[in-house]
């Protein structure tokens, strides 16, 4: 063994140390998929994706070789490691990686041209916050004008610290917002618990519950209902699982 001296890089991912906490960041990694994608120009755009944006499989024309885009989509997954504003629009993405269009690639060169302005963005994870665990959690209901799926999308705060977020397509199709904003309350419930299981794991405790922030009353009233109408018997799972 031998001492390999303060912990600067690891898979990519920088790190600087200060009084103030941990910086991570993948300026370099960025910066490497920028090259790839053969972006020498500076121009950069304020977002990655317009407000209300839709996408579907058949938006504008195929491409003839998809190489490159799955190549940049799969370099961006792994971006969104320090890069939790990226994760969104790289969830989009990452749907049509089978056969990709012309609107999705402009998409791609837009998130793409983001990140030149975002180079030196960096993650901190606080020295001075405290342990407290705090998550927030939201759902699009049938986001998607594909197969009107829903998303779910969550994050998690340790003190002043984002140590954990998301975002995903609900597994089926919600017929209400209440159903899909609850459905992804049950997955920031679930999210939670992992969380409290892995910090404990670190001799980190708990003796208060973890709040949990939603903003759709409709869920917030079923979760404080201790009875199951008809309207609400296909979430009853996801009730009794939040409960």
């Amino acid at each position: 063994m031998k001492d390999l001296g303060s912990f600067r890089y690891f898979l990519g991912i920088e790190v600087v140390t200060s009084p103030t906490g941990y910086f991570l960041s993948q300026t370099k990694y960025a910066c490497d998929i920028l090259s790839h994608a053969n972006l020498t120009d500076d121009k950069i755009v304020d977002t990655s994706l317009e407000l209300h944006a839709k996408f579907s499989a058949f938006d504008g024309v195929p491409l003839e070789d998809p190489t490159l885009y799955r190549e940049l989509v799969g370099c961006l997954v792994y971006l969104t490691v320090t890069c939790p504003n990226i994760s969104y629009v790289v969830h989009i993405l990452s749907q049509f990686v089978y056969a990709p269009c012309s609107t999705h690639w402009a998409t791609l060169l837009c998130t793409l041209r983001y990140l030149c302005g975002t180079l030196l963005h960096c993650l901190l994870l606080s020295a001075s916050s405290d342990l407290t665990l705090r998550a927030y959690a939201n759902a699009d209901w049938a986001g998607d004008i594909s197969d009107r799926k829903s998303t779910s999308v969550l994050c998690a705060f340790l003190g002043d610290s984002l140590i954990s977020w998301k975002s995903k397509k609900q597994s089926v199709v919600a017929h209400s917002t209440a159903e899909a904003e609850y459905r992804a309350m049950a997955h920031a419930t679930f999210k939670i618990v992992w969380v409290r299981w892995l910090l404990s794991d670190m001799d980190v405790s708990f003796s208060d519950p973890t709040p949990l922030y939603y903003d759709n009353q409709s869920a917030i009233q079923i979760a404080y209902n201790s009875l199951f109408y008809k309207r609400t018997k296909h979430v009853e799972i996801d009730c009794h699982f939040v409960k």
